[in-house]
């Protein structure tokens, strides 16, 4: 039921809040919009904090009631579009901030309403707080005005929940300081469950008086006739009557409780998709939520069977209030128990045919119906997002044997029984060892990539109890196929995107197309804190943020923006260049990046006047991660002229010869690190790169040792370098390669000699340059020798025979 539609059902409260709507011409946008206007803000994912935050919110809630407004005008009934016509016209002549804060501040009164209403109707019981977790502030007393809620002071602080909640107040003389927090306080399951356990002993009054009532009604019919019979009658009736109130009330409680529940468990599983992205996740409180629908539904039970003993004591014709009451009853106790069955331990989601995969399911309140006595087995099949939404939004009924046809993909080991633990009571399916054989996917539109398909894997079961079959599903987290590891990239962006900003309740898997900077901040930050231990500063992020923007600037992103459209002057997208970094990091530069050693996200132009302008100067140097390589990390360096160097960037082909460390230790160019911290002074490069140097190995016994040694190779007298780092394998590209450093490597003079030439040879090998330009004298002079005499080749390390060939033929 809508929150409008519980206000509805209150005259006075229906009253109040029209009047409150019609202060600023709202109320038909109230009734007109009703049910989205309540999702649209209360599942709203950020809270502002700032006033230039809220202006942001309440433009964008403002342009999406516009669209709204203009899709409902396509309707047939010319009614409806005059009066759609004339609420645009309103939302023109109002700014979007005055039309955000009055509606947001009106949800608020209403939801009060609603709390003092349930309060009433439980007879002073304890009334269940806010459903929708809107913040943690204190509880005030009465209602805040619209003008006070734009001058409270920001001495409440902000809620970490999702939905309505405080914003700080701003200090800006030109706006008003915003601060929309609800008049409750936050819920806490412990709340939760103690107001449920407090309802349910409460309830035990009703059914006493029920049971007398039924034995006063055992009593009437088996008595002959009386002189008070007539008297006896009505006094039953009025207890009925009482009763019946006493029902009524105590299930709209219930109504309130159970939603309760069901959000937190709604919030649980929005949680957990966000933990998909790294984000922190409080997984046991999914025992807490258990024990709320563990004691709601034994709630349930007893007034489901107080009703029905109510509906056989026959006095007047109230039978059809009683069945509707029924009704409503056995529907909520059906919502619970499926709202009861999800997936609480998520497949992976980019799936990768034929490689092995777990996932589980978990019913919370197996044990209260005796399912565990019985335990069902789960099915499991893949859905495209089509056929997720297909079954979904036409509420299609569930039938085992056609859903097997459904499957839109063969699953290996797709299903398993219900097993019950004892110890802590949680009821569950595992399933350890199932494989996606085949995948069938759906035509392709436009741009439409593979890695842009999304699936979701359905559980499904039947079970009976008390002669009722019950049938129960729920869906994963969507999922994207993959059959190769290089698609693995584009695949985690779209899984990425789905995670941060998907409505809690949503169509299977309906995702906007655009997002603020503040909302992708946020995903980026925590995605790449998560995977390689330390979050993104502020400078970090605001250079994303430059890196992300186009031509025409804008507060939102849009998906193409994010992984489609490849960046200015580039091949690769956005989401590929963050991506290889962050592997590149939590791969090769992991312990670095942590200590805090690589700047890492900054321009060219930014690293070379941070250097120009640092106190040491000469031998000052940074790291920075490369904007035209993917996956590549550069050095900027202050050479002996006072001039910026930027090496070519080092890739993690690089680091499996050398790692990052050891190549700094090995240019005694390097001398003071710049800070990544704008606070700190430079760190001697030794001291913040000591603990990440490789220890030398001594030589095996017999064999003479051999180094790779990064240096910089320097051009003539105009101070520029030349030669890119690389390996000895990597020789044969070495015309690709730009001049910027270099490798040498020492090969050992290990060689069994047949004539005098072998000493020359030798000597020859040990002067090898792996940045050799081609037809190079020495090379040619190796490699004939090499031919000529016919020498068998010691252990040369990688610099082997074919090499050498290859730097002849290059």
């Amino acid at each position: 039921m809508s929150l409008w539609k519980r206000i509805s059902s209150h005259v006075d409260c229906e009253q109040r809040m029209a009047a409150y709507y019609e202060e600023k011409g709202l109320l038909e946008l109230r009734l007109c919009l009703a049910p989205w206007i309540e999702d649209r803000i209360m599942s709203e994912q950020i809270t502002p904090n700032t006033t230039d935050q809220l202006e942001r919110v309440a433009l964008k809630f403002n342009e999406d009631l516009q669209q709204k407004l203009l899709s409902t005008r396509t309707a047939s009934d010319q009614a409806l579009k005059f009066r759609v016509v004339e609420l645009c016209a309103l939302i023109q002549r109002i700014s979007a901030i005055e039309l955000y804060t009055h509606l947001r501040s009106g949800l608020q009164k209403e939801l009060q309403l609603v709390t003092e209403k349930s309060v009433a109707a439980t007879a002073g019981q304890s009334m269940p707080l806010n459903p929708y977790n809107m913040n943690n502030t204190p509880m005030a007393t009465g209602y805040m005005d619209h003008s006070e809620l734009l001058a409270v002071s920001n001495s409440c602080n902000p809620p970490l929940v999702q939905g309505i909640g405080p914003i700080h107040n701003v200090q800006n003389p030109g706006i008003a300081s915003p601060a929309l927090g609800m008049v409750t306080p936050k819920v806490e399951l412990y709340e939760v469950q103690h107001q449920i356990m407090q309802a349910l002993n409460d309830f035990g009054n009703c059914a006493n008086a029920l049971k007398l009532l039924v034995q006063n009604y055992g009593y009437m019919l088996n008595s002959t006739s009386s002189p008070n019979a007539e008297a006896a009658y009505r006094s039953l009736i009025d207890e009925k009557a009482a009763i019946v109130l006493t029902m009524r009330r105590s299930f709209m409680y219930y109504e309130s409780l159970q939603e309760m529940a069901i959000h937190e468990l709604k919030n649980w599983r929005h949680h957990q998709a966000q933990a998909g992205n790294g984000a922190p996740f409080n997984e046991s409180s999914l025992d807490d939520i258990q024990r709320c629908f563990e004691m709601l539904e034994t709630f349930i039970a007893h007034m489901l069977a107080a009703v029905k003993e109510l509906i056989r004591v026959r006095l007047v014709n109230e039978e059809s209030e009683l069945t509707h009451l029924l009704e409503q009853v056995q529907n909520a106790q059906k919502n619970l128990v499926c709202s009861a069955f999800i997936v609480d331990k998520q497949p992976p989601q980019v799936m990768k045919t034929n490689t092995r995969f777990a996932a589980s399911v978990r019913w919370l309140i197996g044990s209260q119906l005796g399912i565990h006595n019985n335990p069902p087995t789960v099915e499991c099949i893949i859905m495209s997002e089509i056929q997720s939404q297909r079954f979904v939004t036409r509420n299609t009924q569930m039938d085992n044997s056609s859903l097997s046809g459904q499957s839109s993909g063969e699953i290996q080991n797709a299903s398993s029984t219900m097993e019950y633990q004892q110890n802590n009571h949680v009821f569950s399916a595992s399933f350890r060892n199932m494989q996606l054989k085949k995948i069938k996917r759906a035509e392709k539109k436009g741009t439409e990539s593979v890695m842009d398909e999304k699936f979701a894997l359905f559980f499904y079961t039947t079970t009976t109890v008390n002669d009722f079959q019950i049938r129960v599903w729920t869906l994963s987290l969507p999922v994207v196929v993959i059959v190769h590891g290089n698609q693995e990239p584009q695949s985690w962006a779209t899984i990425t995107w789905d995670n941060a900003f998907a409505e809690i309740v949503r169509d299977p898997f309906m995702i906007t197309d655009r997002v603020t900077w503040a909302q992708l901040s946020v995903a980026l930050n925590i995605k790449f804190g998560s995977c390689t231990g330390r979050s993104l500063t502020i400078d970090n992020l605001d250079f994303l943020y430059e890196k992300l923007q186009r031509e025409e600037r804008s507060e939102y992103i849009t998906w193409n923006q994010f992984c489609k459209e490849p960046l200015p002057d580039r091949t690769f997208t956005f989401w590929e260049w963050f991506f290889a970094i962050m592997k590149l990091t939590k791969d090769h530069m992991l312990g670095m990046w942590k200590a805090g050693c690589i700047m890492g996200f900054i321009n060219k132009a930014k690293a070379q006047d941070d250097l120009l302008r640092s106190v040491y100067g000469i031998g000052t140097f940074l790291l920075r991660f490369s904007d035209s390589e993917l996956g590549g990390v550069t050095i900027a360096y202050v050479n002996e002229s006072g001039t910026v160097i930027m090496l070519a960037p080092w890739t993690a082909r690089d680091f499996q010869v050398l790692n990052l460390a050891d190549r700094i230790r090995d240019l005694d160019v390097l001398c003071w690190l710049h800070p990544s911290d704008r606070n700190a002074s430079p760190v001697k490069r030794d001291v913040a790169f000591g603990e990440f140097y490789s220890k030398r190995q001594d030589p095996v016994t017999g064999y003479v040792k051999s180094t790779l040694h990064v240096h910089v190779c320097s051009n003539g007298d105009n101070g520029s370098t030349r030669g890119t780092p690389h390996h000895a394998q990597e020789s044969m590209q070495l015309g690709n390669i730009s001049p910027q450093s270099g490798i040498t490597f020492y090969s050992p003079a290990r060689l069994e000699e047949s004539d005098s030439d072998a000493s020359e040879t030798a000597e020859a090998l040990e002067r090898i340059v792996i940045g050799a330009q081609p037809n190079d004298p020495v090379i040619s002079e190796i490699t004939d020798a090499l031919l000529t005499n016919n020498y068998r080749h010691g252990d040369f390390g990688m610099a082997d025979f074919d090499t050498i060939t290859n730097f002849e033929n290059f």
